[in-house]
């Protein structure tokens, strides 16, 4: 009886495994991504306590290693990719990062406006002040 690709989990290549379930090509995508995502660590703390770095600069550096370390987790532990069977899980991390985008930008949003309304105005203080 052959084996058809409803008898495998998605992503499964149905190749032979050690005894404890894990083929050595899971091993090395595992330990690469743990490697690079140490190296990316290693190297924000370092970005934070050097002064070789302009000190305006930091923050931005600091930024894209963060980016980069979600997308080092993205693709090396939650095998997030473009391929044809991962349409369901792009297209739900892309809602996901819609909605916090929205949730954060619209509580700026309600922040900046509540601090536009509610604080008294330089020359209202200065008004006051003259009295």
């Amino acid at each position: 009886m052959s084996e058809t690709s409803y008898d495998r989990a998605p992503g499964d290549s149905g190749r032979a495994r050690d005894t404890q379930g894990w083929d050595s090509s899971q091993v090395l995508v595992y330990t690469t991504g743990l490697l690079v995502a140490t190296l990316l660590t290693a190297t924000s703390f370092w970005v934070a306590n050097t002064s070789l770095i302009w000190p305006p600069g930091v923050p931005l550096g600091l930024a894209v290693l963060a980016i980069a370390q979600m997308g080092i987790h993205l693709v090396f532990f939650l095998h997030i990719t473009t391929a044809p069977d991962n349409t369901n899980n792009v297209l739900a991390l892309a809602f996901g990062v819609l909605v916090v985008f929205l949730v954060v930008a619209g509580s700026l949003w309600i922040m900046t406006d509540l601090n536009n309304m509610l604080m008294p105005g330089r020359e209202l203080m200065d008004l006051r002040m003259q009295r």
